[in-house]
């Protein structure tokens, strides 16, 4: 009689239909992919885990950073003219922060103001200069190596955590800026646009920010997003509004920008701010030359260019010291650097929106330095592009100007609420450069480097005509070469 040890030897030692394998070499082999199984579910628990960890205040899962194209894809369409509505990002509602410091205006007086209106991005750059960097001078675009702009100031991201940092910025959870905004409180709204709502928020490290909200019933968003994205993402000029991050979360988008407190060049012209005081010559020409910097960074200085299509007053956001911020890329489209131009799908405001845009969709940087061009005439007679309230021959800005030049009528156009008036030869060049930068024909229109020329010889006219008025007592000067350019400007 056999032992059991035996009988279970001989159990384990029969061979099994299994690739004739024996009893015991099969429970081996089963026992083996077990303990494989159990180790690799410890595995992905205790990463799992980690990742969780590693997210800081946030328990919910990990979000995807979505990959964005570095190539834009333009909506090709048939040609189409304006239909006199706005489409873009508009203001609806306005309010205000408190402000900092007294505006170098015509009329001195302290300023208490709770909030201001934010159109899709705004202001708290950064004075350091980097890599990115860029100004003019009157030879044009030059890179700047070293900061051109003073003394380095903290990055607005310090103090966040260092998983969630991006090449260009940082990358937020919805959580973050739920807590930014108290839960997008209605009482935190700076503004609202056709593609969604802006908030004022604050980071966990104190910064204060503006946070764009698209909205997801809108069948462009995403595409709007991601072009904003690509666009300033990686930008960094003074008179540009900076990209702080963004944050992709299920079917939320959103963009985070530095925040500005001191409204835009829309308010201080016909709105609100108007009430603080009335901007001052030298203070709007500031205001224009930075504005036409940024567009010569965007056009000329960067590959690939970046056009952005709708350049307006209440787009220029001011800073404290009334510098310009140029904001909403909401429309912005990037053009090859070999391509003249592009058909795209009209989008833009009325009234600053290039003829040849406006009829065809050809879409170049003369769209913009046109646009640029009404806000000149605009900043100079604080009139708006288009007014119907006036009579037929003055509803349209530009119309009304160039037939005031033709009637040597320029003198009379310049804003009547400016207590201290430009002198004549200040004016007349001023007005020379917003016609040649409206010039119907997009080909003779300037490049914006050459803007920024003029516009500096402007500053400096006027400087020197304030000398002079200083030492003699008064000022009559006329020229008769800035009177005969104005009127062939007209006449086109």
């Amino acid at each position: 009689m056999s032992s059991p040890n035996n009988s279970i030897s001989e159990a384990l030692s029969q061979t099994t239909p299994v690739f004739s394998l024996r009893v015991w070499v099969l429970i081996a082999i089963g026992i083996g992919i077990l303990m494989a199984i159990l180790f690799i579910m410890v595995l992905w628990l205790s990463i799992r885990r980690k990742k969780k960890t590693g997210k800081g205040f946030d328990n919910t899962s990990q979000t995807e950073i979505p990959i964005v194209s570095k190539e834009i894809n333009i909506d090709r369409v048939d040609a189409q003219s304006l239909n006199g509505t706005e489409v873009s990002f508009m203001p609806v509602h306005d309010k205000y922060t408190q402000m900092k410091g007294v505006p170098p205006l015509a009329e001195t007086r302290s300023v208490d103001v709770d909030a201001f209106s934010q159109c899709s991005s705004l202001y708290n750059i950064e004075k350091a200069g980097s890599s990115y960097s860029e100004d003019y001078n009157s030879s044009g675009p030059k890179r700047a190596g070293s900061s051109p702009y003073g003394h380095a100031s903290a990055s607005p991201l310090v103090g966040l955590p260092e998983l969630s940092h991006l090449g260009w910025g940082h990358w937020f959870t919805l959580r973050d800026l739920e807590l930014a905004t108290n839960r997008f409180a209605k009482s935190n709204i700076l503004g609202e646009g056709g593609y969604g709502v802006v908030y004022k928020g604050r980071l966990m490290n104190g910064t204060e920010v503006a946070v764009k909200k698209i909205l997801n019933n809108v069948g462009q968003a995403e595409k709007e997003f991601r072009v904003e994205v690509e666009a300033i993402g990686h930008v960094r000029h003074k008179n540009l509004v900076r990209l702080l991050g963004y944050c992709v979360e299920g079917i939320h988008r959103m963009l985070v920008y530095e925040y500005v407190n001191n409204g835009n060049l829309e308010q201080w012209l016909h709105g609100a701010m108007t009430q603080h005081g009335i901007l001052s010559w030298e203070s709007r020409m500031k205001i224009l030359l930075g504005t036409a910097k940024a567009l010569a960074y965007l056009h000329e200085a960067i590959d690939p260019k970046v056009v952005h299509r709708d350049i307006k007053s209440s787009n220029i956001l001011i800073d404290n010291e009334f510098s310009s911020k140029v904001s909403d890329f909401g429309l912005a489209k990037l053009l090859d650097s070999d391509a003249s131009h592009i058909n795209t799908r009209v989008m833009g405001t009325y009234g600053y929106v290039a003829p040849e845009y406006a009829n065809s969709g050809m879409l170049n940087e003369k769209s913009d330095i046109y646009s640029f061009g009404v806000v000149l005439l605009e900043c100079v007679t604080a009139r708006d592009p288009v007014d119907y309230s006036k009579p037929a021959d003055e509803a349209n800005l530009v119309e009304w100007l160039k037939m005031m030049v033709s009637n040597k009528r320029a003198e009379e156009v310049v804003d009547p609420n400016l207590e201290i008036k430009p002198p004549k030869r200040a004016l007349k060049r001023a007005i020379l450069v917003g016609l040649k930068c409206v010039d119907p024909d997009a080909d003779k229109r300037p490049k914006m480097s050459h803007v920024v020329q003029m516009l500096e010889a402007v500053q400096k006219a006027y400087h020197e005509d304030l000398k002079k008025h200083s030492q003699m007592g008064s000022i009559d000067i006329e020229s008769q070469q800035s009177l005969e350019e104005l009127s062939n400007s007209a006449d086109v």
